[in-house]
């Protein structure tokens, strides 16, 4: 009776000691926190791009499980477990702000790290407490590292998109298998874009001072795409990495792709068989202009299509993309075939071709093509 009465009394006391227990305590965030605290609102204005001098924003957290797989985009990595061996990306200047983050409100490393610059002599030190799971809350872009992407090309896992000038920078040297879409052309060239909007996208450009990055990236989420992210370390970061990228046309307009134009017998027209296989297998190896008037494409149109009424043709020629081959459809080859004319008018030597055939859209995406007469 006696042993039994103490294990009540054992329970007792450990029933005392959770109930006492502070909810931060049970859920272990309970920790010594930084005093000077700061909220999204305070730190979006200092996370601009173009990279602001007047303040470093530090990633607190592990690089390779948390860091180079999302963070905020202009923000350097001092993990809190190594950072006296990376100290040296800290400013010199004592007084310039600093605002460490991490995985949230549960997250001791931003405050651990916060305590450890102060001691350092840095005098203008802030914690974004509620860290990176309150930017993405906050519908703002996170970016990922140059290991990312290379690991997401070789996995084939994701669209890395280069959005520089073409010919200025692209074709100089650009991240190999990043595909070409610049932003001064984005609207016209979203046919290059995956169809399904769950495929990831990641935008770059040139480096933290560049802006064309987001502002591509922005587009992209208007259009519907819902995994959108940015390398803002970008090209310049990929040279430091792995050293200077691919140059040239895309690696898709190369020999090798999925599918292959087969000319018709005047050299003019792609086969029905080789468009299908094309547009079945390999989108994104053409250019794909749709020339009907533009009520007509929107009650339906071939997927990755973009609309030039054959009207604009002539007054948009120098506007055309060149990287790729161009193929030209309507409803039934005729107005294809004149847009294919008016180019080749003005500019011989341009690659391109038209679909003589009859082409029956539906609202739903579905279509049917049949070879012309």
């Amino acid at each position: 009776m006696k042993k039994f009465t103490g294990f009540i009394s054992i329970m007792a006391a450990l029933a005392v000691m959770v109930l006492t227990i502070s909810p931060n305590q049970a859920s272990g965030a309970d920790f010594k926190k930084y005093a000077k605290i700061v909220d999204f609102a305070f730190v979006q204005p200092y996370a601009a791009i173009p990279i602001r001098d007047d303040v470093v924003i530090i990633d607190s957290r592990p690089m390779k499980r948390r860091y180079d797989k999302g963070h905020i985009p202009v923000a350097v990595s001092i993990p809190d477990s190594q950072f006296d061996k990376f100290a040296g990306k800290l400013p010199q200047d004592k007084s310039k702000l600093l605002i460490f983050y991490c995985g949230g409100l549960k997250c001791p490393l931003s405050h651990k790290s916060a305590f450890k610059a102060e001691a350092k002599g840095y005098t203008n030190v802030s914690v974004y407490a509620a860290g990176f799971p309150d930017w993405i809350k906050n519908g703002q872009l996170g970016s990922v590292s140059a290991s990312y992407v290379k690991k997401a090309l070789e996995k084939k896992t994701a669209v890395v998109v280069d959005v520089r000038p073409f010919k200025r920078r692209y074709a100089k040297g650009h991240v190999p298998g990043a595909i070409s879409i610049p932003l001064s052309q984005f609207d016209k060239m979203t046919g290059k874009l995956p169809g399904d909007k769950a495929n990831e996208l990641i935008f770059y450009c040139g480096g933290y001072k560049c802006p064309l990055s987001p502002k591509a990236a922005v587009k992209a989420k208007a259009l519907g795409y819902t995994k959108v992210k940015l390398f803002q370390g970008g090209y310049p970061a990929w040279k430091k990495a792995f050293g200077k990228g691919v140059s040239g046309p895309e690696p898709y307009a190369k020999t090798g792709a999925k599918s292959e134009i087969k000319a018709g017998p005047d050299g003019d027209t792609v086969t029905v068989a080789s468009f299908k296989e094309i547009l079945k297998n390999d989108p994104g190896s053409v250019h794909l202009i749709d020339v009907r008037d533009p009520n007509e494409f929107a009650k339906g149109a071939l997927p990755g299509t973009v609309n030039i009424p054959t009207e604009e043709i002539e007054a948009k020629v120098n506007q055309l993309p060149t990287d790729k081959p161009i193929i030209f459809v309507c409803a039934t080859g005729a107005r294809s075939g004149e847009a294919y004319d008016i180019v080749k008018l003005v500019k011989e030597d341009m690659k391109v071709f038209f679909l003589d055939a009859e082409i029956t859209y539906a609202k739903d995406g579905n279509y049917k093509i049949a070879a012309g007469e």
